[in-house]
């Protein structure tokens, strides 16, 4: 039977806990209000589409995924400029014209991963001022009508001994901005004054490998609660303190979605894999390495490449973990050496199976560890992806990974409404769906937009073909569907 829930009431869901002036029509941040994917606008928005049907505007970008945010008739998106500069525009929404931009010599700038962008980060936005995070330049917020500095708050550069390079953004909540980075040597979490910029409170997060989930506000008893997830844990803040009030033991190492809230529950689906596996195989088994089942220092260096390992990596990590000082890691040395003993999480070194994933469902709330009276329901299954977060409307869980194989839940049990089954698309997912006017947007690293019913059953509405790849997570306000491919931003609309 099917459950329907009324706009109005996944509006005044999304309003609770946005307790600042949000229009319905506003997308101010990552995937929206609360991060959720999900427009309660009751516009029209179109179910075919192509590079040039249903197109009511395009602008050209430099390279980047960062995501475009909507706020009070403004469209606010990143791109690289050129070396070592980076760039912030402001577009009116209804006809695309640029009413500003913003650009910053970003000076020397790591190398990062061919998926990812040096404009990576999506911006924050309410009517008055845009927020924009740079991995060098720090916090910025800018006037959201002329561009004008408003304040800049520097942070420690990040550092990630992959290459992933920085990928989370800020999230507005009533008078804060909040901002989490997980990196591989300064993982903090900050809350800001979102007029003038200074630090609230901080979290240290030293018990954290790299994340990439962006953090969300869940109603409970006690009042609204931040929720963070991350290595091994997913942990409820106090919002006024920063103080962890809980914590669930249940993730993995490293977690790259964004939990998805409902009426006082988080939903996550996650995948990853174990860190000394990684290092392992890339660093050991790899062309520079001895293949003796033991890492050092050299080995590491040599895999990373010129770009020299700083030392405060080695002391948090291999120092850490060569118990016997014999300048190797070997077997439990190499799981000590990345995690905290505290707080390990994911396949140990010797796993024969190293990827897990899990779906699960976990009330907000309570005080200290909660993970045996607050975990709902928790699933070891084949469907999640470890970038793609999921999407949560009504009574309905909805998950996509790469190779366009999609599931769908119930909410209340985790049974599936339909359990992996291909959305016509094969291919990488990097964006995460959205929902607005009854339909699904899920958009495939190959330019191609595949719209689906919003209903208990699979039902493919269209396969829409661009001429660029996409990365970043489209966005829905104003009556349009905003699509940010690597080299455009492209406005879809009815009318």
């Amino acid at each position: 039977m099917k459950i329907a829930v009324p706009a109005t009431q996944l509006l005044v869901s999304l309003l609770l806990v946005f307790p600042y002036v949000l229009s319905a029509e506003d997308w101010p941040q990552f995937r929206g209000p609360n991060c959720s994917g999900i427009s309660t606008a009751s516009d029209a928005l179109p179910v075919k589409f192509s590079a040039t049907e249903k197109v009511r505007w395009t602008a050209d970008l430099g390279d980047g995924i960062g995501c475009p945010v909507v706020a009070d008739g403004r469209i606010f998106v990143s791109a690289v400029v050129e070396n070592r500069k980076i760039g912030l525009y402001c577009f009116d929404s209804a006809s695309g014209r640029r009413l500003w931009e913003r650009t910053w010599d970003t000076g020397l700038l790591l190398e990062v991963h061919e998926t990812n962008s040096h404009a990576s980060t999506t911006p924050a936005a309410d009517a008055d001022r845009v927020y924009f995070y740079s991995s060098t330049l720090g916090m910025l917020a800018l006037d959201a009508r002329s561009g004008a500095d408003v304040w800049r708050q520097k942070l420690p550069v990040p550092y990630f001994v992959f290459k992933w390079g920085a990928g989370i953004s800020p999230v507005l909540y009533g008078d804060k901005l909040l901002f989490v980075q997980d990196d591989d040597i300064y993982p903090a979490l900050y809350a800001f004054d979102k007029s003038t910029g200074k630090i609230l409170w901080k979290d240290d997060r030293s018990d954290m490998a790299v994340n990439y989930s962006h953090p969300v506000i869940c109603e409970t008893a006690a009042g609204p609660e931040l929720v963070v997830a991350g290595t091994g844990k997913l942990i409820g803040y106090n919002l006024q303190t920063g103080r962890r009030q809980w914590h669930a033991r249940t993730l993995l190492r490293n977690i790259k979605t964004t939990p998805a809230v409902q009426d006082g529950v988080v939903y996550i689906s996650l995948e990853s894999g174990g860190i000394a596996n990684q290092w392992l195989a890339t660093a050991d088994r790899s062309d520079t390495g001895n293949s003796d089942g033991k890492l050092s220092k050299e080995e590491m260096q040599a895999f990373v490449g010129e770009i020299k390992i700083p030392p405060a990596f080695f002391k948090k990590t291999f120092d850490r973990g060569d118990a016997n000082k014999d300048g190797l890691l070997e077997g439990s040395e190499l799981d000590r050496a990345f995690l905290p003993a505290d707080n390990f999480a994911g396949a140990a070194f010797n796993d024969v199976n190293p990827s897990q994933r899990f779906i699960q469902a976990v009330r907000g709330g309570g005080k200290g560890d909660v993970t045996q009276s607050h975990v709902l329901w928790n699933i070891a299954d084949r469907t999640p992806d470890h970038i793609v977060s999921p999407l949560v409307l009504e009574n309905r869980m909805f998950v996509v990974k790469g190779g366009g194989i999609s599931s769908c839940f119930n909410t209340a049990d985790g049974e599936p409404f339909w359990h992996l089954r291909r959305i016509q698309n094969i291919g990488e997912y990097f964006a995460s769906p959205i929902c607005g006017d009854g339909k699904i947007y899920v958009a495939g690293e190959n330019g191609t937009v595949i719209v689906l019913a919003a209903e208990e059953q699979l039902k493919v509405l269209a396969k829409n073909r661009l001429d660029d790849s996409i990365v970043a997570t489209p966005a829905i306000a104003d009556g349009r569907l905003l699509v940010r491919t690597r080299t455009k931003l492209i406005c879809f609309g009815e009318k």
